[in-house]
């Protein structure tokens, strides 16, 4: 009824088919790491952040939901539109996530934010998740939208931090000093930070961060061959800590564009990328199954493994839509106000050809303009993704604010294909190793788990 498990040639091959795997596994460890690509997700142990870290809210609570999401900011009434005898026109319902614009226009989404909310809830609720996934190895978007003057340079915390209140910090700043303490508490990994500060100001890339005044220096889109999305001539500065980070941000604000208008007095005049690249090194420990694994051997159990990952973090600043006629901008100006405008038209093809639910569009047009090639990982891509839709309440914005809200809630519909930025030798260990599983697997199945072979009479029975 049973035959010697040694002797039987389906259980001699099962056994080799897991030795060989387990001897590429161990000549694997000992092999140099090849370059950063984004390969498939696999599982594996990770390290407990340093900083304290709650569950993620229910806005990002869904890890397999890549979906963009959305959530809306209102701010308060300004003196100028109080003297104009300006009233609310919007209505914002935290509880259920709801805003209605006038009498009966209501759109929900993910999150919304009444005037009074305070921007450390906008951030631990919305932004400090995207960190935690950073650390990850997922790259992540965070971008304000919305009409000029709507408080989304006050949001994203890119216009410096010279006398700036604590309660007024915005979302950048606070995202430095948690990627920082959350490093620094790390245990077992080893982190190289750099980051870059371009504007796209007319339709071209300019670099912030280089003040050699090099009127001549080129910064263009290229895509590597993976078919992400890089900037290439613009300066990638090595930072060591928060002030450094956050001294970059300074810099880069000085050389931005910005100008006055009848709309707001300090008026972005040009669309800004922050970008923060985590390159990360971690030890990985094995498990306990993997220490008891017979099959591992002792070189591979004595060695240790290590795990490089790379992570993008891309905070941008819209410069806001604008209207001739209500900021009076003339010459310059409006030529800058046709280029902004340009720019968040085509964003908003591009937000609507991805989130037709009924997918008849087949072309998205990223090319069409600088901003939607710099964000085309950003949205439908690599990327986890949160869209941050600054409103005005004044009636006399009603029309910017319903284009907005739509522009928004269409938004939600698209769908991002967020992966672990993994380098392939530790995907290809990861996958020797389901590789051993299987078999093993395999082996049991066919032995019935006595360790002998069974006949086929035996295996019916």
């Amino acid at each position: 009824r049973y035959f010697n498990l040694e002797r039987h040639p389906s259980v001699l091959l099962i056994e080799k088919r897991i030795g060989m795997a387990a001897v590429e596994v161990a000549e694997a460890d000992s092999s140099s790491v090849g370059p950063l690509l984004a390969e498939k997700e696999v599982s594996h142990p990770m390290d407990a952040c340093g900083e304290e870290a709650s569950q993620e809210s229910s806005l990002w609570g869904h890890k397999d939901d890549n979906s963009v999401r959305v959530a809306v900011k209102v701010r308060p009434l300004l003196p100028r539109e109080k003297l104009e005898g300006a009233e609310l026109c919007l209505n914002v319902k935290e509880f259920d996530n709801s805003v209605t614009l006038g009498k009966d226009r209501t759109f929900s989404f993910d999150r919304a934010y009444e005037a009074q909310t305070s921007q450390q809830k906008v951030y631990e609720e919305c932004v400090l998740p995207l960190v935690h996934s950073a650390f990850e190895g997922y790259n992540a978007t965070v971008f304000a939208y919305g009409q000029t003057g709507s408080g989304k340079t006050y949001t994203m915390g890119s216009a410096g931090q010279v006398d700036t209140l604590e309660e007024d910090v915005g979302i950048i700043p606070r995202a430095v000093h948690s990627i920082f303490n959350i490093a620094k508490n790390r245990e077992n990994s080893s982190f190289v930070m750099k980051v870059s500060f371009v504007e796209i100001y007319n339709e071209e890339f300019r670099d912030l961060l280089d003040t050699s005044g090099n009127a001549s220096k080129t910064v263009t889109i290229r895509e590597d061959g993976e078919g992400n999305v890089r900037i290439q001539g613009a300066i990638e500065q090595v930072v060591h800590d928060a002030d450094e980070m956050l001294n970059c941000i300074d810099r880069g604000t000085i050389c931005r564009a910005t100008s006055s208008t009848a709309m707001n007095s300090v008026s972005s005049r040009s669309h800004a990328i922050f970008t923060v690249t985590m390159e990360q090194r971690r030890k990985l420990q094995m498990t306990d199954k993997q220490e008891n694994d017979q099959e591992i051997g002792e070189s591979a159990k004595n060695s240790t493994e290590e795990e490089f990952v790379e992570s993008k973090f891309h905070f941008v600043d819209l410069a806001g839509s604008e209207r001739a006629k209500r900021t009076k901008a003339a010459g310059q100006r409006l030529k800058e106000g046709i280029n902004i405008n340009y720019g968040l038209l085509v964003l908003g093809n591009v937000i609507s050809a991805l989130g037709d639910e009924s997918r008849k569009v087949t072309h998205v047009p990223y090319r069409d303009s600088k901003l939607t090639r710099m964000l085309q990982d950003s949205l439908g891509g690599n990327s986890k993704t949160l869209m941050i839709a600054c409103t005005s309440p004044a009636d006399s914005s009603l029309e910017e604010s319903l284009n907005t809200l739509k522009y928004a809630n269409r938004a939600r519909n698209i769908k991002n294909r967020a992966i672990i930025n993994r380098d392939p030798h530790h995907a290809q260990l990861a996958e020797l190793r389901g590789t051993i599983e299987q078999l093993k697997q395999e082996l049991s199945a066919y032995t019935g788990g006595t360790g002998a072979v069974l006949t086929p009479s035996r295996r019916a029975a």
